[in-house]
Formats: structure tokens, sequence, C-alpha cells
């Protein structure tokens, strides 16, 4: 199914006591989000590609997100990949630290708004940080993706940026977050504080699945670390002899992305109401067998 990229709307009266979005009123039920996490290397673009029409039969999912960040080559982005990404049908595509690597994707960040580096970066540097997109049903997801401080480099505290970025997302029924930081407690911290203020914080960049998905009392679905698409055999996507020579010499080494026991890995958020989630499926998802496709299992 198509989606349809709208510009955010001016905020309108509906607001609470706290000056921020309260979701527009009588927006469609049964809205379902799919997020998938980091996606490492053509392997865990391929790991996508074939692993989401069985996700769409099963869930029917009315948004599609994905960071991808390490799609190229394990590291950045391309705008071939991000295009690839787009003609399957994936709404929005977040990133993180590596969002520069490859020079070339600057100025398709500047022209496609549906792909966002954090927004606690400087204004001068190339894309945004949040965008809006419609469902073909007329239901509006604002996304916003934020960098960690801790270990990161942001040029702004993520804590008070993201309130800019959610009074400049206007008028929508469902807020995403996606917190790409490498320190669990910016994570859980930006959980609780946005806590009934959005529909979900999931939490990206360590590339290991958490086992503390939950809606939290307000309403907000979490998860600290979705993990990552791409392959399980290696180490957090690199090849895992490679990893263990750096780490027993101390010694630069060259990295390549693993090919073993590729597996997806999200989260499905599900909600009846503006701004509210019902429920948080975590998704961990082996890469179907395809026919003269090898495997070494992991």
């Amino acid at each position: 199914m198509s989606r349809v990229l709208r510009s955010p709307r001016p905020p309108s009266a509906n607001v609470d006591d706290t000056g921020q979005r309260a979701g527009s009123p009588g927006a469609p039920n049964g809205v379902r989000i799919l997020f998938i996490g980091d996606l490492v290397g053509a392997l865990g673009k391929r790991t996508l590609f074939d692993c989401l029409p069985l996700l769409r039969e099963r869930h029917d999912p009315t948004f599609v997100v994905v960071n991808a960040e390490n799609v190229a080559g394990g590291i950045g982005i391309t705008p071939k990949a991000a295009k690839e990404l787009f003609a399957r049908g994936v709404d929005v595509i977040t990133l993180g630290n590596h969002a520069y690597r490859r020079r070339e994707i600057y100025p398709y960040m500047e022209e496609e708004r549906r792909i966002l580096r954090p927004a606690n970066y400087l204004v001068t540097q190339p894309g945004r940080g949040a965008c809006v997109v419609e469902s073909e049903s007329g239901v509006r997801l604002g996304v916003i993706n934020l960098s960690g401080n801790l270990y990161l480099r942001a040029a702004h505290p993520a804590f008070t940026e993201i309130e800019l970025a959610i009074s400049g997302l206007g008028e929508v029924d469902h807020i995403l977050v996606d917190m790409h930081a490498e320190a669990t407690s910016e994570k859980v911290g930006l959980g609780w504080h946005l806590d009934g203020r959005v529909t979900a914080v999931v939490g990206t960049h360590t590339h290991v699945p958490t086992a503390d998905a939950r809606v939290l009392p307000g309403g907000t679905a979490y998860i600290t670390d979705v993990g990552m698409t791409g392959p399980r055999g290696g180490v957090i996507g690199v090849r895992r002899e490679q990893a263990i020579q750096s780490l027993r010499s101390q010694m630069p080494v060259r990295f390549d992305t693993s090919e073993e026991d590729p597996w997806l890995m999200g989260v499905l958020i599900a909600s009846s109401q503006p701004l509210r989630a019902d429920s948080i499926e975590q998704i961990l998802m082996p890469r179907p067998e395809a026919p003269g496709d090898p495997r070494v299992a992991g």
C-alpha cells in the first residue's frame, strides 16, 4: 500500500495544558507501526526485503519505519540504498551517528523529507530530524530521530531538543521517536520523560535487542534497543574473526560485514487512540531461506 507524504500542518487549539499536541480528534483506530532495527550491510537490506512481505501479511502495518544508518557496506547510507528502501514501501528512514559517513547522501537528505538524521544535530548540518507521513486512510504519523549525548557527538542535548521537535510536528495522530544512543540510561530516561506525550520511544544503535519492551503507565510504548537486522553470526554485524582479532591485538583491523545467520529484529506497536499505544510486540525473525542461498548457522 502506498503512503503519501504531507507537510506538517500548523498547530491548532488541540493542545494539553503543557502546550504539547494532544492528537487530532477522531483519528482512525487500529494503527500499527512496524519499526525495524538497524540494517547492517547489503545482507541486512536483503533480509528486510525477504521478511517484509511476510510481516505485511501477518500484521498489516499502517506504517513501516526503518533505521538504516549502517546499510551501505556496514556504515552509512547512500541515495541508491535509500531509494531501494522507499521503493519497497518503507515510509521513513531514520539514521544515527553514521549519518554523514557517505558524502553522496548529503544532497539527497536535503531533497527527501522522509530520511532523517538526529534532530539534535546542528541546523547547518545536512538534512532534518523530523517529518510527518500520512497513510491512505488519513492517519498522520510524526517521526523524530534523536542522538544520545553520552559517548556520541550530538550538538544539542536530546532532552531539550525533543521539545522543539514535537512542537514542530503540528497536528498529528501519532509520534514515534527513534533514540539512537549508546547509554541505556539516556534511552530509559527519555522513555519516562515522554510517557503519555508520544506513541512510542524506541532505542537503536547497540545492535543487541533488549528484553524490556512494554507500554509505560502513560501509554507510551518503549524498548531500550530494538536490535539489528543483519548477520547475527558476527559481532554486532562484523565478521567475528576480525572483531576478535581487533579485541585481542588492540590494533587496527579492517572490518567486513558478516554474512552468517541473518535475522530481522524489530517491534510492532499497536494503537487504538491518538498518542497512546495498546501494545508493543518484539519481532525476532530469521531470514527465510531461498533456493541456492547457502547459510551458515551462527
